[in-house]
This record gives structure tokens, sequence and C-alpha cells, in this order.
């Protein structure tokens, strides 16, 4: 067992070909990466350090080409970046969504990051200047807005796949910012909130989970 989080553990990923590390996330406001075959915390990021969350960490990306660094989204409407070795401090800030960032994902090129939030939107920055180079906003009325709960780059990172709290699953054009599909009109929507979704490893399937207790796949 690993034991360390003062709140509880909101995601988790193994650190890409390193069985032996994983990352966690928490609402402590940290995230942990442990050396499970001893147990121990390798290394702590954010908390009671000044460029830390200052809200829930709802979720953890690594990177895959590097896995030294990380990305995290909290309750505080902020994405940081993360370098394992430097845990004190925040590589760097993304401001931008007006609400909870529920999921992070890395593109696939590791040169960039996607974020769905409780504002409604999907959001896609750049590591490496910072920038905020698109915003995915739903089709519907300002009225009508629900809540991004996970999101997910195809293989070819053309497109971006988006679960939403009204049990829609849109599929974006990640260049152009438009709906290329919801995967709801291909069969029925789910009835609970989507709350995560999946890729299979050669891209050709989506995986989607529901709080109405089913899995649909596309």
């Amino acid at each position: 067992m690993l034991s360390g989080h003062k709140g509880y553990v909101s995601s988790c990923q193994y650190v890409p070909d390193e069985d032996t590390h994983l990352i966690t996330s928490s609402g402590d406001h940290t995230c942990i990466l442990w050396d499970i075959t001893t147990g121990l915390r390798t290394s702590v990021s954010g908390g009671e350090f000044q460029s830390g969350h200052t809200a829930d960490v709802l979720s953890v990306s690594l990177n895959g080409s590097n896995s030294r660094m990380f990305v995290s989204g909290s309750c505080d409407a902020t994405a940081r970046l993360w370098d394992t070795r430097v845990a004190s401090r925040a590589v760097r800030t993304f401001y931008g969504h007006e609400g909870d960032v529920s999921s992070v994902k890395y593109f696939p090129d590791g040169n960039r990051f996607g974020t769905g939030s409780e504002d409604g939107t999907c959001r896609l920055f750049d590591i490496r200047t910072g920038h905020q180079l698109q915003v995915y906003k739903q089709p519907n009325s300002d009225s009508d807005i629900a809540q991004v709960t996970s999101i997910a780059f195809s293989i070819s990172c053309r497109l971006l796949f988006a679960g939403y709290a009204n049990g829609d699953c849109y599929v974006w054009d990640t260049l152009l910012a438009h709906v290329v599909l919801n995967l709801g009109s291909l069969h029925n929507s789910h009835e609970g909130r989507i709350s995560c979704l999946g890729l299979s490893a050669d891209g050709s399937a989506l995986c989607t989970g529901s709080w109405d207790s089913s899995l649909k796949v596309s």
C-alpha cells in the first residue's frame, strides 16, 4: 500500500516505459511520484510550495517523450507544468479556464497538452511558450453548457475526444476547433455523466464509462 496523501486520490498514471514508478494527484493540493518497489515518495509537487495548486488536484498526465515532465489540472482553474527533479516549484502555470480543470492530457508530440473543464470548454496549450493555442467550446447556448469530465487525443493528433456531464461525447477537430461528430448521435447518449474515456492502443476504438453504469465502445 502507498500511503502519504492527506486527501482523496483523484487520478494516477504509471510512468511511461517504467513499471516501478507512478504519479498520483490528490485533494490535498499535491502530486506525488512514487517508487512502488519501496513504497516511498520520490518527489512531492505542490502543497506548501508557493507555486503549487491552491485547491484540489483532479488530474495528471505524464509526457510520453520525457517522463520527468507532467501536467496537472486543479479546482483552482489552472493547469501546471512540473519537473519531478525540481518538485518545489511549478515550471509554468496555464490560465484561461473559468472553472475546475477536471482533465488534462498530453498531446502525443509532447509539446502541447489539452485540458477539459467544468466551464464547459476544452483548451490546447503550448508547453514551450505557455500560450493557449485553441479553445473548443460546445455549440450550445450559454444556458446549456455541459461540464467537460474527461478528454483524450487520437494517435494522429487531429482529433480530440471529450466526455461531458450530460452524457455526450464530442469528437473535435484540433486544428479547426469544430465538432466533427457527437458520438451520442451514432447511438443513444449515456443517461448519466461520462466519468472516463479511453482510446485503444491502435486508436481504432474509443470506450466511454458513465455514471449510468454502462460502457460504450465506438
